[in-house]
C-alpha cells in the first residue's frame, strides 16, 4: 500500500470501475501517477480534465491525512495490488481499490461464505441460520462467515459463527473505526476479539448520507465463494446481494421457508426461479460450493445423526422404526403439539437425517 494508492482514492471523478481499469492498465498506482499526459489520455483513454487531476496529484494532501488517520485508529488499508487483498474480491470488476480493515486481515483468506437476509428475522429463520452455521463449523476447518452487521439475519450469522468458534467478517457502510448500527458496537468488538475483521471501502472524509448500503453489498458478495440467503421477503437488500453474487458468477444458495410465510417469499422465489440452489443441510453447501469436508464423509454423517437433542432423538427413533410414517401418527406417538412437532421435523430435515414424502409422510434417510 503506497501513498499513490490513497491518492487514487481521493482523485475526483474516479470510481471503483475507473480505478480498476487504471490499475489493470498501468499495473500499480505508482505507475499511474508516474505516467505522462499522452499515456493517460491516449493510452488509458481518460478525459482530459481527469488526466490533468492525476498529473497535478490533487489527491496527495488528502492521502497524507488519511494515512495519519489510519495509524491513529489502528486501521489497516489494503490496496487491490497488495498480496493480502482478498483474492476473490480482486476478481470483481467493481472492486474497491482500497479496503480498510480493523482486526485480523488473515480472516479475509479463509473459506468464506456470505450469509444475508431480512432485518425482520423470524424465530424460524434464526433457528435454521444458527443451526446451519453450527453444522458447517464442524465440517470446514477454515470457514469464515461474512455478513453486514445489520439487524436480523446479519447479526444472527455473526453470533452463530462466534458461538461455534468460527471467524467472521462484517462489511459496514461507514468509515472505520465506527460501525453501523451503533447498537452493534459490542458485537463488532466480539468479532475483533475472536480473530475476525470489520471492513469498509469508505475513507474518513466520507459524508454519510445513507446511500452506501447497496455498494457495500457488492463487497459482501465479492468476498465469498457463495452467498446464502437465509430468509428474505419479496424485496430487500439481500436479494440485491444475491443478484450481485450471480453477476460475479458466484454460487447463490437459499434456505427454504414456509410457503405462507411472507418473510420467506424472496428466498423461496430465488429457489423457484432457479436463481439459487436449495439448501437443507451443511452437506448441501459443501457440495454446491465444492468445498471438502474437514473429516471423512462418514464421520460427518455420523456426527450430524448423533448430535440430536432429546426431542430430535425421540422423533428420529419413531420415524426410524417405520418404513414411512405420517404426521397424524407422529402426533399421536410423540405427545407433542403440532407446532413443537413441526419444528423438530424441520430441524431433522435440515440435519439431513429424514425427508418428507408426498402426503406429509416421513422416512429416515
Amino acid at each position: 500500500m503506497t501513498i499513490e494508492d490513497f491518492a487514487l482514492l481521493f482523485t475526483r471523478g474516479i470510481g471503483s470501475r475507473g480505478a480498476a481499469h487504471l490499475i489493470d492498465y498501468f499495473g500499480s498506482a505508482e505507475a499511474l501517477f508516474g505516467a505522462s499526459r499522452a499515456e493517460l489520455i491516449e493510452g488509458a483513454r481518460l478525459r482530459t480534465e481527469l488526466a490533468e487531476r492525476i498529473l497535478a496529484r490533487e489527491g496527495m494532501s488528502l492521502a497524507e491525512r488519511e494515512i495519519k488517520y489510519c495509524r491513529k485508529h489502528n486501521i489497516r488499508a489494503l490496496a487491490a495490488t497488495d498480496e493480502e487483498y482478498p483474492s476473490l474480491l480482486r476478481d470483481t470488476p467493481d472492486r474497491p481499490h482500497v479496503l480498510f480493515v480493523c482486526g485480523d486481515v488473515t480472516a479475509l483468506a479463509g473459506s468464506m461464505l456470505s450469509v444475508v437476509g431480512t432485518r425482520a428475522m423470524t424465530p424460524h429463520g434464526q433457528h435454521i441460520t444458527t443451526s446451519l452455521v453450527g453444522d458447517l463449523a464442524t465440517m470446514v476447518d477454515d470457514l469464515v462467515v461474512v455478513s453486514g452487521l445489520a439487524y436480523g439475519v446479519d447479526a444472527a450469522a455473526h453470533r452463530a459463527a462466534l458461538a461455534h468458534g468460527v471467524r467472521t467478517v462484517a462489511v459496514v457502510a461507514n468509515a472505520l473505526p465506527d460501525v453501523t448500527p451503533a447498537a452493534h458496537r459490542s458485537l463488532a468488538d466480539d468479532i475483533l476479539r475472536n480473530g475476525g475483521a470489520i471492513v469498509s471501502e469508505l475513507h474518513s472524509a466520507t459524508r454519510q448520507n445513507g446511500t452506501f448500503f447497496l455498494a457495500r453489498n457488492r463487497i459482501i458478495a465479492g468476498l465469498s465463494a457463495a452467498t446464502l440467503v437465509a430468509e428474505s421477503p419479496a424485496s430487500g437488500g439481500s436479494l440485491a446481494t444475491a443478484d450481485i453474487a450471480d453477476s460475479y458468477h458466484r454460487v447463490v444458495l437459499a434456505l427454504p421457508g414456509r410457503a405462507s410465510d411472507s418473510a420467506s417469499f424472496g428466498s423461496n422465489n430465488l429457489i423457484r426461479t432457479g436463481k439459487a440452489r436449495l439448501v437443507l443441510t451443511a452437506a448441501d453447501v459443501l457440495e454446491d460450493v465444492g468445498w471438502q469436508c474437514s473429516v471423512p464423509t462418514q464421520s460427518c454423517t455420523e456426527s450430524e445423526t448423533l448430535q440430536l437433542t432429546d426431542a430430535q432423538s425421540r422423533i428420529y427413533d419413531i420415524i426410524s422404526s417405520e418404513q414411512t410414517i405420517d404426521m397424524d401418527t407422529l402426533l399421536a406417538r410423540s405427545s407433542m403439539s403440532f407446532g413443537e412437532l413441526s419444528m423438530v421435523i424441520m430441524e431433522l430435515e435440515l440435519k439431513g437425517v429424514i425427508r418428507c414424502l408426498a402426503g406429509r409422510k416421513y422416512e429416515k434417510i
